[in-house]
């Protein structure tokens, strides 16, 4: 399993033993690929989601795994480029065994939805975590002329969990945080102010605001403004029955009384459990915060309404639709993938690897992206003497300008996990 960030590597581990047929033994050997979201010990020991084995690599470095050792099933784990990128590089390796690939999505797709399709197209299994999700992938996938058998109904593989019981005395409101969900720093601000306000009203209740990282810490996205921070700042200090939590999801939510979102899969996760569970409204219903995902679910509210004592209620038929599985079928919603892949594995001779993109569909497209993971087009890894042939075919003004870009992408990294933390200490927000 090669993955590039914590919530992937928590999809991909779970996701590789929830496929695995029954009666097989699994070895699951974990990759993380080094990047701006590459996870700390401590994001991966939270996630809760083990392998046998663990090392960081770059793409090239996995490619050349795959060469020199045999793997039955491999899961990417991975944003959309990297998983074309993949794709390509395993496909120009030629091996004569190659390994099975799945690809999937951590949690909602609510954005960029034919972007990230289209750049999982080739893997021998697509998952989709719902059926919701299935229809919309093969609608995709038909109506480009791309294949859609590769496209399989399955769920997301960290659902589970006691099913929610009140529990005498208890009482626990959770904020399940997201890292660019909403973006601005006024956003965010408010949506802080009104927990804590929230928690003011209600003295007796428990007020958690669930965080994914610490700050100086990545993940998926880009944390700009850190809760933490925020908090710091907030006139009046935070009251007593306010506090900021870390951990596993699934533990916070055996505690947990109503769940309260923007857009975070830990929604999902509530609802699978049948905990109350509230979609904020106050931001506007709009497609970059994701909870237009929400319309339907029964699940809207805004902060007035929750201060108020409203408690959303699901709809049965819309959470049935997105794979939440809240009457008990959860067991079998792996049954499927569960039996392509002892058919892959049975089959042994894996038809070619054949993507949407290719250098015939995406000639202005494909060979910037599989750059970027230091492959040619062709899919073969960059070496010194393919960058001189390169040179030679399209001037040294190129040369240079890939050189600069390689250097910023660089310092980017560097200035996003290092140095933009510590002004963010040493500063004002």
């Amino acid at each position: 399993m090669l993955a590039d960030s914590d919530t992937r590597w928590k999809w991909g581990a779970l996701t590789a033993r929830r496929i695995t047929p029954e009666g097989r033994d699994i070895e699951l050997s974990g990759f993380l690929l080094r990047g701006r979201a590459t996870p700390t010990a401590r994001q991966l020991e939270e996630v809760g989601a083990e392998a046998d084995a663990l090392r960081e690599m770059t793409g090239t470095e996995f490619l050349e795994l795959l060469r020199a050792e045999s793997y039955d099933v491999v899961v990417l784990a991975l944003v959309g480029g990297a998983v074309q990128a993949m794709l390509h590089g395993i496909s120009a390796l030629g091996l004569p065994d190659r390994p099975a690939l799945v690809t999937g999505y951590v949690g909602v797709v609510y954005e960029k939805l034919s972007d990230g399709l289209l750049l999982r197209h080739g893997a021998d299994i697509v998952l989709a975590n719902s059926r919701h999700d299935a229809g919309r992938f093969r609608a995709v996938y038909e109506g480009v002329g791309a294949g859609s058998d590769s496209v399989t109904e399955a769920a997301l593989p960290f659902l589970g969990g006691a099913r929610y019981t009140p529990e005498e005395g208890r009482d626990t409101v959770v904020f399940a945080a997201q890292p660019s969900v909403p973006l601005t720093r006024a956003d965010r601000m408010y949506l802080l102010r009104r927990l804590v306000e929230h928690a003011r009203l209600h003295p007796r209740r428990e007020v958690l605001l669930k965080l994914r990282s610490r700050v100086g810490e990545q993940t998926t996205h880009v944390e700009e403004y850190p809760y933490q921070r925020l908090a710091e700042k907030l006139p009046g200090g935070l009251p007593p029955n306010f506090r900021l939590v870390y951990g596993n999801m699934g533990e916070v939510l055996d505690g947990t009384d109503l769940l309260v979102t923007v857009s975070s899969t830990a929604a999902l996760e509530s609802l699978h459990r049948r905990i109350p569970t509230a979609i904020l409204t106050d931001l506007g219903i709009r497609e970059p915060l994701g909870n237009h995902h929400f319309i339907g679910s029964g699940c809207l509210a805004s902060w007035d309404q929750l201060d108020g004592g409203q408690r959303p209620k699901a709809d049965p038929v819309w959470a049935d639709r997105q794979g939440v599985a809240a009457d008990g079928s959860y067991a079998s919603a792996f049954d499927l993938a569960r039996a392509r892949v002892a058919k892959l594995l049975a089959d042994r001779d894996l038809p070619p690897i054949t993507p949407y993109y290719t250098a015939t569909t995406a000639p202005g497209y494909l060979p910037g992206l599989l750059a970027r993971y230091h492959l040619a087009p062709d899919g073969h890894p960059l070496t010194a003497s393919n960058r001189t042939a390169a040179a030679g075919a399209t001037g040294v003004r190129r040369v240079v300008r890939d050189t600069v870009r390689a250097a910023a992408r660089g310092a980017y990294r560097h200035g996003v996990q290092r140095v933009a933390p510590v002004i963010r200490r040493m500063g004002e927000l």
